[in-house]
């Protein structure tokens, strides 16, 4: 068959091949052809229209994954300061303490601790058990050779030799500490030259130890401060520790002895930190604005169409849910009985503003009555109404957030199926067989001026013979 007649039965062979696009490839150059990788793109590309519609659709689920996404991380950030307003151990029971001479005694508490007030009278303050060494030349100079014996109270005795690589006072010490022996050893130099002190770790009378020399007088060791207890009335009660720092005498309340002085009556103030307070509302409302913003913005035209959640509704349930929130109203009677009575206001677009001024007069002079607002009588308030509602989208079990993103990425896993399987199964193979079809044409067309010429001389010889 010539090569004009192949090109025809394959032209006529395939419906897969574009004419029009065999055409449109040959070239004015002198070797006419088709260029086939060309051919082949615009032919497949034109095969793939289905994959634009699923892609589209795929993007619109990821942007629409992502958007849903943030709503839920931004009502999560808002139910987190919902639980710690109604947490027992949360700012509403966090207490802060003053002291009247806070050179002689500080206090600290812990969440819940009782407000009132406390009179504290250092007489004395707890010490550690305190040995010090003969004075020596230096801290380098070599010591005589013997031992030295340190006993803790009811313990076992050690002794630490000295020579044979424990020769000075930097040696010694270091020897010492490394025993855990329950003290701790110093060197300490002055004009005269240096000398070892040995301190308990622990202050307190049962701290007391001895330190014993063979080489005493020479260098020896002596107690240069006994361990002793703090002294101390509470509340007009004697009180006896080990420590400096004092706890369990008033419950919450911990004492922190800095100075003895017996004539002097302290009173340490325990009270509600009402700034810890302040900020986890000022935070709240921040925290709702940006979710309440975030879900109004789905709604919101500003010249390219609405969010991508607008017609979701699930975003349009949360909206709903949080328009309803800021109306909440405890039952019963409340000298606060809503938002507003903190300096919390709602503009139209349901957005807060809050009056920081306001909110720190009623924590000043009504800090029950914020307290029972947020908590109400048994964790029931304000916090624990809007906790229930925002976990009702949020919970990682069955909140519509969490079964509206399974249900997205379901669908975005369905259409990556479809289009690796598309690709797989048609495009893959349409490719393989437009390729071999278009170089077939392509090797045609390379022969067709031969076989054009050979035409020609046929028709020359035809015509000659018929005028003989």
């Amino acid at each position: 068959m010539s090569s004009t007649s192949a090109l025809n039965a394959l032209l006529g062979s395939s419906n897969a091949i574009d004419l029009s696009s065999i055409l449109e490839a040959l070239t004015g150059a002198s070797t006419p052809g088709i260029d086939v990788n060309s051919a082949v793109s615009a032919a497949v590309s034109a095969a793939e229209a289905p994959e634009t519609y699923w892609e589209n659709d795929e993007t619109t689920l990821q942007n629409q994954s992502s958007a849903l996404n943030q709503i839920q991380t931004d009502a999560t950030n808002l139910d987190n300061d919902m639980q710690s307003l109604n947490s027992l151990t949360g700012p509403l029971s966090a207490t802060t303490v003053t002291s009247s001479d806070s050179s002689i005694v500080t206090g600290s508490t812990v969440s819940g601790t009782a407000a009132g007030t406390t009179t504290v009278v250092v007489s004395g303050l707890a010490a550690a058990d305190t040995w010090a060494s003969t004075t020596v030349a230096s801290s380098s100079a070599a010591l005589a050779t013997g031992a030295i014996t340190i006993t803790p109270a009811g313990g076992t005795a050690t002794t630490i030799t000295i020579g044979s690589g424990v020769n000075t006072l930097s040696q010694l010490a270091s020897a010492i500490n490394g025993d855990n022996l329950g003290v701790t050893a110093n060197v300490i130099t002055d004009a005269s030259g240096a000398l070892l002190s040995i301190t308990s770790n622990s202050s307190g009378q049962a701290s007391d130890f001895t330190v014993s020399s063979s080489n005493s007088p020479s260098f020896g060791f002596s107690e240069v401060v006994p361990g002793a207890n703090a002294s101390l009335t509470v509340n007009g009660i004697s009180i006896d520790s080990a420590s400096n720092t004092v706890t369990g005498v008033v419950p919450g309340l911990t004492l922190n002895l800095l100075n003895a002085d017996p004539s002097t009556s302290v009173t340490l103030t325990v009270s509600p930190d009402t700034g810890q307070v302040s900020s986890a509302v000022s935070q709240f409302v921040s925290d709702y604005n940006t979710l309440i913003q975030a879900v109004n913005a789905q709604y919101s035209d500003t010249g390219s169409g609405e969010g991508v959640l607008a017609a979701d509704s699930t975003v349009r349930n949360l909206q709903s849910a949080l328009f309803q929130a800021v109306d909440y109203t405890p039952s019963g009677s409340s000298a606060i009985s809503s938002l507003a009575s903190l300096g919390i206001t709602v503009s139209d677009s349901g957005t807060l503003s809050l009056d920081s001024a306001m909110l720190n007069n009623e924590l000043e002079n009504n800090f029950s009555g914020v307290q029972s607002f947020f908590q109400g009588s048994s964790l029931n308030g304000f916090a624990s109404s809007l906790d229930q509602q925002l976990t009702d989208f949020i919970s990682p079990s069955d909140g519509a957030f969490t079964v509206d993103l399974q249900s997205m990425s379901t669908e975005l896993t369905d259409y990556q199926t479809d289009v690796t399987n598309f690709q797989n199964d048609v495009i893959s193979p349409l490719q393989t067989q437009l390729q071999s079809e278009y170089s077939q044409a392509e090797i045609a067309l390379q022969q067709l001026p031969a076989e054009i010429k050979d035409i020609d001389a046929e028709l020359g010889l035809n015509g000659s013979s018929s005028n003989g």
